[in-house]
């Protein structure tokens, strides 16, 4: 597509011919009825029997089902032909509205999309001083135009050759073709099912025109974004609506709480002690999780409102809900076009209220991994809050529900990353830190992840009691716990007893005795048995200590992300 032949488009002829497509539905509608009154009916009426009727009789009614079917088929190209003057409209208004923008700064488009402009000061038809980035950013909306059109193009004419083909060969009188047809064609109005398989979604998507991409973005943010199969741009569109309906909504319920209760009653305890007020105990649980889901809104509207530099690459939410205590994934660079793509999965605590200190780990894990490989290529790291976690390491952290309920999610968001993945597929890594390394490792063991590498961060056991079981290559599942975390406490009740559990498990932490300890959630990944590669750590390094400045993890999962780690 080029710049002339969509400016010059006379989409009128698109229309008229839509309305032709539409008369001539209407009146082989008209045809099939009087088939079905006069030739059908009075059949059907007239009592004649015998084997010529029979055999009349079905073929009057195969008739009747071709000639239903081929109205389907006319009126799916008036379908079809009303899409591509929207697309080819929406298209060319956005080439136009570029063009008239550059005659405004004074550049001049060539017919090849080149833009020049007058840089001498003194003259009448100078550009300004800012001409240079104006013609970028003008050349860059002419372009998109280009590919919207050229885009709509594509897919129209792929619907309409599908069609006419129907009408040549006579598969378009089948019934079930027909059929086929219109629910592929009702398909592309309805935004797919959660859960559905990516690679679906990403036909759906690639389906539609830009401009009805652009309808289902805002009509329906909340199911495109959270989509697994489409694209990271258009969720990236629909979550910032989601985000500020999810903001307003959450104020709006704070401000709706009413002042606040009495904080105790005036009846004593038996021991004298006050009683608290039940009004008040719900009332400052509602206020305090309002408060904590608009706290993970603002660190993710800072983050999205950060100037981007070398610390804090361009943003992407792929996903947000403010349900039970909020999910949020978030995306530092496009995943989508990256050369090396991580997801990190956080553990114990992760909601959206404290999603702030998780994005700040994935923007370290980019320069770190940006440090790793200086050759030009591009790196995405993803924060995944995607999932319930627990929220308290006692009773709920000792429950494997929690990384039961994520598997087919997390599955599902890992497919989705390579069905979206623009060229050559990246270096995909999956990291995770205490409870998230349970969940992760829950959903290799049952669903297998589309990644090339797992990093496991201070675990308490994976579901897993050897790194094979994982479903990827041995050499290729990194672990790292620093002798001074204390998740190496974490250990399973078993007959022997807990206390003897607890030494074996210090015992092999610091490298002592046969180390051969089961945690709360399986076999601990760094003792030999477990066969992973082991990552340095700071000994003195806690259980959140291992994205601190130095830290020879983060560092090396710097070059895990990147591909420059030997296994």
């Amino acid at each position: 597509m080029d710049i002339k032949t969509l400016h010059d488009a006379d989409l009128i002829n698109l229309t008229t011919a839509k309305t032709a497509f539409d008369t001539l539905a209407t009146a082989f509608g008209q045809h099939v009825e009087n088939w079905q009154h006069e030739v059908v009916d009075r059949l059907n009426h007239s009592q004649w029997t015998g084997n010529a009727a029979g055999h009349a009789q079905a073929r009057i009614q195969l008739l009747e089902n071709e000639l239903q079917a081929a109205q389907q088929e006319i009126g799916l190209v008036s379908r079809a032909l009303h899409d591509a003057a929207e697309g080819f409209a929406a298209a060319q208004a956005h080439l136009i509205n570029a063009l008239d923008d550059a005659k405004t700064h004074k550049l001049t488009v060539a017919a090849d999309g080149g833009i020049t402009w007058d840089n001498d000061p003194g003259s009448a038809t100078f550009a300004g001083t800012d001409a240079e980035s104006q013609a970028q950013q003008i050349s860059s909306r002419i372009t998109a135009a280009l590919t919207e059109a050229a885009h709509a193009d594509q897919t129209i004419s792929a619907r309409l050759a599908h069609l006419a083909g129907n009408a040549s060969d006579g598969t378009g009188l089948d019934a079930a073709t027909a059929k086929t047809d219109l629910a592929a064609a009702n398909a592309l109005e309805q935004v797919p099912a959660a859960g559905t398989d990516p690679n679906s979604v990403k036909g759906w998507w690639n389906g539609l025109t830009d401009e009805q991409q652009h309808r289902m973005i805002l009509n329906h943010p909340d199911q495109v974004g959270a989509l697994d199969g489409v694209p990271a741009l258009a969720r990236d569109q629909a979550n910032r609506i989601n985000l500020q309906r999810g903001k307003q909504d959450l104020q709006h319920q704070l401000d709706s709480l009413g002042p606040e209760p009495k904080h105790y009653l005036s009846v004593a305890e038996t021991n004298g002690g006050p009683v608290q007020n039940p009004d008040y105990t719900e009332w400052k649980q509602k206020r305090d999780d309002l408060e904590d889901k608009l706290k993970g809104v603002t660190a993710i509207e800072n983050r999205l409102n950060t100037p981007v530099n070398a610390e804090h690459p361009p943003t992407f939410l792929l996903g947000f809900d403010t349900n039970g205590k909020g999910h949020a994934i978030i995306a530092a660079n496009n995943p989508d076009t990256a050369d090396n793509v991580s997801t990190y999965v956080p553990g114990t605590g992760a909601r959206l209220g404290s999603i702030g200190s998780d994005i700040n780990r994935s923007d370290l894990m980019v320069q770190s991994a940006n440090t790793a490989d200086k050759n030009s290529k591009t790196t995405s790291s993803i924060t995944w809050v995607g999932y319930d976690a627990p929220q308290t390491i006692i009773p709920e952290a000792a429950d494997d529900k929690y990384a039961k309920n994520a598997e087919d999610k997390l599955h599902t968001f890992e497919t989705g990353l390579h069905a979206t993945h623009e060229g050559k597929l990246s270096n995909n890594t999956i990291l995770a830190h205490s409870y998230g390394t349970t969940t992760v490792g829950y959903a290799m063991r049952d669903k297998g992840l589309p990644v090339d590498n797992v990093v496991l961060i201070a675990s308490p056991g994976c579901g897993v009691e050897n790194a094979k079981d994982l479903n990827i290559d041995p050499s290729r599942v990194y672990v790292a716990q620093s002798p001074a975390d204390a998740i190496g406490w974490a250990a399973a009740t078993d007959p022997g007893g807990m206390t003897d559990n607890i030494v074996d498990n210090v015992a092999g932490s610091w490298g002592l005795g046969d180390g051969d300890h089961h945690l709360i959630h399986g076999r601990q990944t760094t003792v030999p048995q477990f066969g992973a590669q082991i990552l340095p750590t700071d000994p003195k390094a806690g259980h959140s200590d291992y994205w601190n400045e130095n830290s020879p993890t983060l560092t090396s999962m710097g070059e895990i992300i990147a591909g420059k780690r030997a296994s």
